[in-house]
């Protein structure tokens, strides 16, 4: 009687192993899983923020602001449901590029905008709007709020901006 082999693997698992870029993927849960617990524990636990904007730091205060919309409280007049379908698409869209990316910085700035459009996206559903926190303001003028998956957003941006630069790539002679 035959035995199967131990170490047989299907065809192109090694293949989809190296594509899933686990340092990339983890990088985007820790994004989700970051916001998530910091609006869980200031929304649901501690029931907001209380007793007006708290200073952090000169520039920034710590609040609490319900945005219905996109960045800035774009498209805030359409239903929620047409705002999850936009983000649900973009997420798809970026899963395509960063599956078929080889480039590690494309594929980490890829997971942290991944991450926080969807955490975002989460508020959306749940909340009914992106709850954010932080005041980026100088003096009496209020530049903007954001929270930690816009963080995460902005600086999946950068790092796909530092690829059109040209950063992490071998220097050519």
């Amino acid at each position: 009687m035959r035995r199967p082999c131990a170490n047989l693997k299907r065809p192109g698992s090694d293949a989809v192993t190296a594509r899933l870029n686990w340092p990339s993927l983890l990088l985007g849960v820790f994004a989700l899983l970051f916001d998530r617990g910091h609006k869980f524990i200031q929304l649901d636990v501690l029931g907001g923020v209380v007793g007006g904007p708290v200073p952090l730091l000169p520039i920034i205060d710590y609040t609490y602001v319900e945005n219905t919309g996109v960045s800035y409280n774009l498209f805030s007049e359409l239903p929620v449901w047409a705002l999850a379908g936009l983000a649900a698409v973009a997420v798809a869209g970026m899963l395509v590029w960063w599956w078929r990316s080889a480039d590690p910085l494309v594929r980490t700035g890829l997971m942290l905008i991944i991450g926080g459009a969807l955490s975002n996206a989460i508020d959306r559903m749940v909340y009914g709007g992106v709850a954010d926190f932080f005041r980026l303001h100088w003096g009496d003028m209020s530049f903007f709020v954001f929270n930690i998956a816009d963080v995460a957003i902005s600086a999946g941006v950068v790092l796909l901006a530092a690829d059109v630069l040209g950063f992490g790539r071998p220097k050519s002679s």
